[in-house]
């Protein structure tokens, strides 16, 4: 029997932490079928360490919707694992999957948020997305997600958008499936959470959540992101971490 699993990986400049990714890949053969990787424009040796560990690796403008969309097109695996290109997969991930799958296509899941960083606000992060997760079924994009093909094409798949594809796709699919909560955490970079600070960080994304859903174009917000991004490197340094860390 074929592995079940598609891992579609979109990714800008993560040469440094894709490798590990694509390690923790590696384990699972029997599960695994397909990698690919959808380099957005990297200025790094993203795709040249995505190619060297065996992986399928596409081109693409930095869009993460768009990058996620020509992805699962360009897989056939009837289970998509869809992952941020900075995180690590839990110790015992494969199993948790393969349970995951006996469910059958009737619900979808995403992994508990992992944050690098010892900080007592980045836990009350992680907290909050748990309880977010599990009481109205809203994981984001730094969660993973682990849906059924069909599933993902019968709510209209990935909208190519730049910036909250995640909440887009996730809103449909809680209308159609439960979304569960998988053991273990995927651990993500702490680089954004530490340059600006967990609580600035966290208000940062709710008004961009709230723009969005306030009808907010996403290539504005994307923009609005970027600017956000730019301002703080030029405030504190790209190595710098706040008092309040």
């Amino acid at each position: 029997m074929n592995a079940p699993l598609a891992v579609v990986i979109p990714a800008r400049n993560e040469a440094a932490r894709l490798p590990s990714l694509l390690a923790d890949l590696a384990l699972a053969p029997d599960l695994v079928r397909e990698i690919c990787v959808v380099d957005g424009s990297s200025t790094d040796a993203t795709n040249v360490v995505a190619r060297l560990a065996g992986a399928l690796v596409l081109r693409e403008r930095p869009n993460r919707g768009l990058q996620l969309q020509r992805g699962i097109a360009a897989t056939t695996a009837p289970w998509l694992l869809l992952l941020h290109g900075d995180g690590r997969l839990p110790t015992g991930w494969a199993k948790t999957l393969e349970q995951a799958l006996r469910h059958g296509p009737e619900c979808c899941w995403a992994f508990h948020l992992g944050i690098e960083g010892s900080s007592l606000g980045l836990r009350l992060v992680e907290q909050l997305v748990a309880w977010r997760t599990r009481l109205v079924q809203l994981p984001y994009g730094d969660q993973g997600l682990l849906v059924e093909r069909q599933t993902l094409a019968r709510v209209g798949g990935v909208a190519p958008i730049p910036l909250m594809e995640d909440l887009d796709v996730v809103l449909r699919l809680r209308a159609a499936v439960p979304i569960r909560q998988l053991a273990g955490r995927y651990q993500v970079d702490g680089r954004r959470w530490h340059q600006l600070g967990w609580l600035r960080t966290s208000w940062r994304n709710a008004q961009l959540r709230r723009a969005w859903r306030r009808g907010t174009d996403p290539n504005v917000l994307a923009q609005r992101y970027g600017a956000y991004q730019k301002a703080q490197r030029r405030c504190c340094g790209s190595n710098s971490q706040p008092w309040w860390l």
